[in-house]
């Protein structure tokens, strides 16, 4: 190998032998995440912190957490791979001062500290904030589907079930089809056609038991859905395609793409998760007033209104669902609402004035119309009934700002694409084509905080830098 570069003999000493510090670059992100975890009070956010009085003593908590974001940082979340790394990672040995807990113990960490994790994933956001990343208090707000544990033929929601049952009830009679043939033809007696037919049916009956059993747990449940892996997970869509898993959301600022707040829930769609996930990030950043930017997925009255009211300004384009307009009919948008008068006025030049006022799922919905539609030249435009029928929320001046902001910030949608995106497809290549590790919600919404706190540490470090980091954290 003369002309190569020489390595060093395994097998030579040497006088002074290396410190692993020197094998840690100053510039290496474990550093940063060593004074980060060194800096918190475990204590205060929920850790348990005294030492065991008998028995054998137990790994200090901020160990097992410097393991945890470690992993997470470098994409990975098996406890039992962080055991193998803590005993052949040089950064990890360094971390931890060559601790190696064994898998059961790191996964334990895990599972018991889920809400001081959560924590920890808070404390990294007020750091941001001290450094000035959140000054715009702008963000934008998403939801993605992530896959659980649990497999979809595990989960069952009503019309999987009314097929799983179908087609167990056809498979039985079939079989039984074939043993009445099996029966009148004498050729096949003696050959154990018979009895490898009758004992599909018996697994068959077995499983239409089963089925059934389970079909009253499901009725019984809230959602009417269950699940047999992680009870918690639920069947979702997801770009069109089924997903038994559960939903993220997240505010993301628009400035710098940090992960201002989380949550995991099992709910499917977003509809009621504006106003929740908003008021987490107003309470996040300290703000008085908090800018939101959001698709349709999330509009719905009573949540833009308890945003207004929360000193959330929105920005969330209006569902259409009118059946009018599906009709070929002017719908509602063709009405000008005249504030002063308290009427609409139609296509037509006619006002519909305030008649009556009607409760519709727990909302006083005032209504509107006039007595001239009869001989309106536009009627056959408008309605198919006696006289067109204007309704209105009581509230609905809340929705009519909403709207005039979002018309006067024509490309709002185009900057939560741009921000909301990224996080949600980064957070899913770290994972890969897998799923959730941990089964129920609570222990999921652990996990994605790992995965959020790790997001975040990657993106600061990217627009402050280690070194600067490290110096601010330690002054």
């Amino acid at each position: 190998m003369s002309g190569f570069i020489q390595g060093l003999a395994r097998t030579q000493s040497t006088l002074f032998p290396e410190c692993l510090d020197d094998f840690v670059v100053e510039d290496s992100a474990v550093r940063f995440i060593d004074v980060f975890i060194d800096e918190l009070n475990i204590t205060h956010l929920g850790f348990k912190s005294e030492p065991n009085r008998i028995g054998r003593p137990a790994y200090h908590p901020a160990v097992l957490l410097k393991i945890y974001v470690y992993g997470y940082f470098n994409q990975i979340h098996s406890s039992r791979r962080l055991e193998r790394e803590a005993q052949r990672n040089i950064e990890l040995m360094w971390l931890t001062n060559r601790l190696a807990p064994d898998f059961k113990t790191i996964a334990d960490f895990r599972k018991n500290n889920g809400k001081a994790v959560r924590r920890v994933c808070t404390e990294f956001v007020m750091l941001c904030k001290k450094f000035d990343l959140f000054n715009s208090a702008f963000i934008a707000i998403d939801g993605s589907k992530f896959k659980a544990v649990n497999n979809r033929d595990k989960n069952f929601t009503r019309a999987k079930m009314k097929r799983r049952l179908t087609d167990v009830e056809e498979s039985i009679d079939r079989y039984m089809d074939k043993l009445t043939n099996v029966d009148q033809a004498e050729s096949f007696a003696g050959n154990g056609k018979k009895e490898g037919i009758e004992s599909k049916v018996v697994d068959l009956k077995k499983e239409l038991v089963r089925l059934n059993e389970l079909n009253k747990l499901m009725l019984e449940s809230p959602d009417q859905q269950v699940s047999l892996t992680d009870p918690d997970a639920r069947s979702m869509k997801s770009r069109g395609a089924g997903i038994v898993g559960y939903n993220l959301q997240a505010a993301v600022d628009v400035e710098h793409h940090l992960i201002v707040s989380h949550e995991v829930t099992n709910i499917g769609n977003d509809r009621n998760q504006l106003a929740s996930i908003a008021k987490q990030a107003k309470a996040a950043l300290d703000v008085e007033t908090l800018r939101v930017v959001a698709d349709r997925g999330y509009y719905k009255s009573e949540e833009l209104k308890e945003c207004e009211e929360a000193s959330i300004i929105t920005y969330v384009p209006k569902v259409r669902t009118s059946g009018n307009r599906a009709q070929g009919l002017f719908d509602k948008s063709r009405f000008i609402y005249n504030a002063d008068d308290n009427e609409y006025e139609c296509p037509a030049g006619e006002r519909l004035i305030y008649r009556t006022t009607m409760v519709d799922k727990g909302k006083n919905i005032l209504r509107y119309w006039t007595s001239v539609c009869g001989q309106c030249a536009l009627k056959k435009k408008c309605t198919k009934g006696k006289e067109r029928r204007v309704s209105r929320w009581e509230h609905e001046d809340v929705l009519d700002r909403a709207q005039d902001r979002l018309n006067a910030n024509w490309n709002m949608m185009t900057v939560r694409s741009a921000t909301v995106e990224h996080p949600f497809g980064t957070l899913k290549s770290w994972m890969g084509h897998t799923h959730f590790l941990t089964k129920t919600l609570a222990r999921v919404q652990t996990e994605m905080s790992l995965h959020v706190l790790a997001y975040n540490m990657k993106r600061m470090i990217r627009i402050v830098g280690i070194r600067s980091l490290i110096k601010a954290m330690q002054c």
